[in-house]
């Protein structure tokens, strides 16, 4: 069994980079077509994540005073910006293989390649985006601190995750059409149950633990503390997403390879 689980395991990272032009490819193909003959071009990479940052600001300044402990826009757009780039990517992976029928039925090649080019198109946005933060900070006057170093390790955990949902998703779409209608619901439900717009932290237990156990939590609030705080995340909450977003990336990526043969079945 051990055998066969490291055999799949090679075979899988060798098709990565045996295919990895491909992906550039549909990576590049998706971005040309998600801007194509838009006036606002990557301008839309901003829009969301802004314009709820003004919608939640009126609220939790104005309607219900929230105390986040730094600028409230500052802190939704961050939260806005990271959460974004999960749904994004979630919401075109979902899709994914239903849009590309005719390439999944009659060509070979790695179909993991379809939500992890939408994962790669989203994390061009979110890089995007972040030009705006980076602005926010000079304007808010947030010093850059060395804890700005551990950067890397929570973009990896929140690629790593998303990934992985990701893959689990576009798969149990092309099985059951009905996922892409639920997924719509849950992605809206998911994000008031994280800490994109409030510290989890405002609640009682046993909302406030069953919420920090979202793995988004534990992402969002790294951000913010690297960034924002400038700080080093709280390692343990940090922790136990980067063991989630493993687990499931590697059990979707592995489920989602075994499956394959079956795709054509289900177009």
């Amino acid at each position: 069994m051990f055998r066969a689980l490291a055999a799949d395991v090679r075979e899988m990272f060798q098709e990565q980079v045996d295919f990895r032009e491909l992906l550039y490819q549909m990576t590049r193909r998706d971005l040309m077509l998600r801007y194509k003959q838009t006036v606002m071009g990557f301008g839309w990479a901003i829009f969301s994540p802004l314009i709820n940052t003004i919608i939640f600001t009126v609220i939790f300044t104005q309607a219900a005073p929230l105390n986040v402990g730094m600028p409230y826009p500052l802190y939704a757009y961050c939260g806005q910006l990271a959460w974004n780039f999960f749904a994004s990517s979630l919401r075109f992976s979902v899709n994914s293989l239903t849009a590309n029928i005719n390439l999944v039925a009659k060509v070979y090649f790695p179909r993991e390649i379809f939500p992890f080019s939408a994962v790669v198109v989203s994390a061009v946005d979110f890089a995007v985006g972040s030009i705006v933060l980076v602005g926010m900070m000079i304007w808010y006057r947030v010093p850059v601190t060395f804890a700005v170093a551990f950067l890397p390790v929570i973009i990896v955990v929140h690629v790593l995750f998303t990934a992985g949902i990701a893959l689990l998703l576009a798969m149990a779409n092309l099985f059951y059409r009905d996922v892409k209608y639920l997924f719509e619901v849950g992605i809206t439900m998911l994000m008031f149950a994280s800490s994109a717009l409030y510290p989890v932290t405002e609640f009682k237990d046993p909302l406030r633990t069953i919420l920090q156990l979202n793995p988004m939590t534990s992402i969002i609030d790294a951000y913010r503390a690297v960034l924002l705080r400038g700080t080093l995340p709280d390692l343990v909450p940090l922790a136990w997403a980067a063991a989630v977003a493993v687990i499931i990336l590697s059990a979707g990526w592995l489920t989602f390879h075994r499956s394959e043969y079956r795709f054509a079945e289900y177009i």
